[in-house]
């Protein structure tokens, strides 16, 4: 019988497969088992307890979980303030090829050959956190890719074996420019990180790092940007908020002023008033 504070979320990711689960269990959470895919979560609060390898393992808040395809473990609560985690399922082929664009060379399923199954990563840990928030609720197709790319290159980093070739990370200004301009005609569209790689001609991961050296902000971050000054110009020239945040791209009205009050100090029905004088609207 379920505890009555354990609670399940579940989410998946149509372009990558990319799967995702955050939980809370205060008991006996999963029989042994095993899957397909590469799973690669943190324990968020509590004490998880769980058997692979032949072993117990216990995991406290900030420990990376890491299991191969085919690796059979179980999980359970080993305090009765139970545990919460967040776990992502890759398909082990989207993984590998993300993987190899991402260090510009072959790497092979030794990638998920984990020598421990915990371990101790502290930039890992926050964004498997990060990428399972982007599949559950993303701010846009874009953060999400992202999200997901930013934990394939710290396992590329930690598991890939060797470094990256040479000449992997050479900066093309022609790739960010292509990208730049694809962006900026669509600020209203949801437009995935692989269809601005395809868009600019090259795969999502020389297109982050040439991006990043020509602009100095990421594809997502330069997109959130130009949205919030779009939607500044709409509010000074009396554009509500609701449909200021439609116009430019946002999510919802309270998608755009949770990034407006970050990048400007004030909210988006604040900054209307002071250049309209006009009264205040539903929202902030």
């Amino acid at each position: 019988m379920a505890h009555p504070r354990d609670w399940f979320e579940f989410a998946r990711d149509p372009a990558s497969g990319t799967e995702m689960v955050r939980a809370a269990f205060h008991a006996h959470a999963y029989d042994p088992h095993f899957h397909d895919q590469v799973l690669v979560g943190v324990t968020e609060r509590g004490r998880q307890s769980f058997r692979c390898r032949r072993q117990w393992h216990h995991s406290l808040p900030g420990r990376v979980i890491l299991f191969g395809p085919g690796e059979t473990h179980d999980g359970e609560a080993a305090e009765e303030s139970g545990f919460v985690y967040s776990m992502l399922y890759f398909d082990p082929g989207w993984l590998l090829d993300a993987a190899e664009a991402c260090a510009g060379r072959r790497i092979g399923t030794g990638l998920f050959d984990f020598p421990q199954v915990l371990q101790d990563e502290p930039a890992l840990a926050p964004a498997i956190f990060a990428a399972t928030r982007q599949i559950a609720r993303p701010d846009s197709a874009m953060h999400r890719d992202a999200a997901l790319d930013a934990v394939v290159a710290l396992l590329v980093q930690h598991y890939g074996a060797q470094p990256a070739a040479a000449g992997s990370n050479t900066v093309d200004h022609g790739i960010a420019a292509r990208a730049r301009d694809a962006i900026d005609a669509s600020l209203d569209a949801d437009i995935g990180l692989t269809r601005l790689a395809d868009l600019a001609g090259t795969d999502r991961f020389r297109l982050h790092r040439s991006f990043k050296a020509a602009y100095g902000l990421a594809p997502h971050a330069w997109l959130v940007q130009r949205r919030l000054n779009l939607a500044r110009r709409l509010l000074a020239q009396g554009e509500v908020p609701a449909e200021a945040a439609a116009a430019a791209g946002f999510a919802d009205q309270s998608h755009m002023g949770r990034w407006f009050r970050r990048a400007f100090g004030m909210t988006p029905a604040a900054y209307r008033r002071a250049c309209t004088n006009l009264p205040d609207t539903a929202g902030a």
